[in-house]
């Protein structure tokens, strides 16, 4: 994407530092929708700000993990700031150190993506810190984090998408930001002038309920209710009937009292299908299953197709080892981020990217009655009805991550 003219509110973020009346300000809060150029204006703002005031310091640049970290942020430095300054990556110390003139820092980078990540940045002083994607990091890694920066002159640097009203970041540093001395910044699409109108409205397609409040809106809302409102039965589900399919998926949401479900899927013109299922629950059957059993179902369901790949809940270690010991699919650990998955589905069920065939019955119910806990203060389902929303969360979370998955 090429930013050829900033909006008022990105060069706000970009050079809030260095104009009269915003002194007094200890740092920024940039939240908002996505696309809206956040990353970009407060990525560079705060580089130009700690080489503008500080030599020989070391400064914070975080995320939730570092691979993402590198593909949102940094990798895109020298582009962002070609002629201006000049970077050097230390990937074993992931570290960058940035010169200018007779200035030399050093950035290292850090990943918040769970509580022992707090670990990992004790003990560095620091000058400044910049937290990409905050919301999605643990609290004890943020405040670890920004407790490091001890430097005079310090200054924290904040950019996230909204989560829930409740939301720690929200209450704790969005509503305080005043007597926090930060000025908080809230963005829309509209801000990032290098979007076309058609670009915007494809992204406000992909979205509805919640996440188009949050990731299209940019505000702060509850999460409440059916968890895939634009699941439509008239359009997502559809006759089972043969396809050209050109490749084929099984994913598998593994349980011992819980329920077993395990779908197939094809893919026919560019599209996906969830062609047929096996759903298991032990409790109403009134007997548990062994993990052998299981497989001779999943190979009935496969019935002597090429399978790709099946994905597996990462939790079902002996269901995976009875897989790999027959040695006939090759299996791939399916991702158990909940909420990355859940709005991966949503995108692909707003997009028409995923389709269910009518045979596939539990699959279809559990669509019916998967919905958020609302007495949670985070966002998170109930866990009820929700095994082969499991699956299919699987399922979309790996094979439409092309990093993350390849067909063989």
């Amino acid at each position: 994407m090429q930013y050829q003219k900033l909006s008022t509110r990105q060069n706000l973020a970009m050079t809030w530092w260095n104009r009269p009346g915003f002194e007094d300000y200890e740092g920024i809060i940039c939240d908002g929708s996505i696309r809206s150029g956040k990353t970009v204006a407060m990525t560079v703002g705060f580089i130009m700000w700690a080489m503008s005031n500080f030599s020989g310091q070391n400064f914070a640049l975080c995320g939730k993990t570092i691979e993402s970290l590198r593909r949102n942020v940094t990798s895109n430095l020298s582009a962002w700031l070609c002629g201006v300054f000049t970077f050097k990556e230390h990937r074993t110390e992931n570290k960058i150190v940035v010169r200018a003139g007779n200035r030399t820092n050093s950035f290292y980078l850090f990943g918040g993506k769970d509580e022992s990540s707090q670990d990992l940045i004790q003990g560095i002083t620091l000058a400044g810190i910049l937290l990409d994607e905050v919301a999605l990091m643990p609290e004890s890694f943020v405040n670890q984090a920004t407790g490091r920066c001890s430097v005079d002159g310090s200054k924290l640097w904040f950019n996230c998408n909204p989560a829930g009203p409740s939301h720690w970041f929200y209450t704790k540093w969005v509503q305080e930001a005043k007597k926090r001395k930060l000025l908080h910044l809230h963005f829309t699409m509209d801000d990032n002038l290098s979007l076309s109108p058609a670009v915007k409205a494809r992204y406000e397609s992909l979205y509805s309920g919640v996440f188009y409040d949050r990731f299209i809106r940019g505000l702060w809302v509850v999460a409440e209710g059916l968890i895939y409102t634009m699941f439509n039965k008239d359009f997502h589900v559809v006759e089972t009937v043969a396809r050209p399919y050109d490749k084929y998926v099984i994913s598998c949401d593994y349980g011992t009292v819980n329920p077993t479900s395990i779908g197939l899927w094809g893919r026919a013109n560019g599209k996906w299908y969830r062609m047929r299922e096996y759903y298991f629950d032990s409790r109403k059957e009134g007997r548990q299953r062994t993990d052998e059993e299981h497989y001779t179902e999943l190979e009935k369901l496969a019935d002597g197709l090429h399978i790709s790949a099946v994905i597996v809940d990462p939790s079902a270690a002996s269901f995976i080892e009875g897989i790999r010991r027959h040695d006939r699919y090759r299996v791939e650990k399916a991702s158990n981020s909940v909420l990355d998955g859940i709005r991966n589905v949503a995108t692909r069920l707003q997009s028409g990217d995923i389709f269910f065939c009518d045979c596939c019955t539990d699959c279809i119910r559990e669509f019916g009655m998967y919905r958020w806990d609302e007495k949670a203060l985070m966002d998170k389902p109930i866990k009820e009805n929700d095994h082969s929303m499991d699956d299919v969360r699987y399922f979309v979370h790996k094979v439409f991550a092309p990093e993350l998955f390849s067909f063989k």
